[in-house]
């Protein structure tokens, strides 16, 4: 497989605007933000998606998520922020190498995740909820 764009800003092949760093994960700014201080957070290890991270990888990468959150609302003076994380090409993952999205949001930045609910017909809910839980 040739090697993927975040697999090169691990190696130090492409430069970025690191934020934080340790054995397991990296954090840097996106270079085509959301809202300025939208970081990414990735495991250096490549994998795709979150199904395929082992355990402690994941916990790493949403701890260092939440401390690079905090650093961010306190040196934007945002008033939330998303963490996003796509699986897929079809979810929105550009990038086929695990990340973490972490964006700054204010209540008038026009960024909308266009969310719409659905509803579950007669006995779906039921049958699904009893399909999921046997796999579990």
């Amino acid at each position: 497989m040739k090697e993927c764009i975040f697999c090169k800003i691990v190696k130090g092949e492409i430069p970025s605007a690191s934020l934080i760093e340790n054995e397991t994960v990296m954090s840097f700014l996106d270079i085509n933000p959301v809202n300025h201080g939208h970081a990414l957070v990735i495991p250096k290890k490549h994998v795709e998606t979150l199904i395929e991270a082992e355990q402690a990888v994941l916990e790493n990468c949403i701890l260092t998520a939440r401390q690079v959150a905090e650093a961010i609302l306190g040196a934007t003076g945002a008033e939330g922020f998303n963490i996003l994380q796509n699986n897929g090409r079809c979810s929105g993952q550009v990038v086929p190498h695990l990340h973490f999205h972490v964006i700054p949001r204010w209540s008038d930045d026009g960024f909308s995740l266009g969310w719409r609910q659905g509803r579950y017909e007669d006995n779906e809910l039921d049958s699904l909820l009893e399909d999921i839980k046997q796999r579990l």
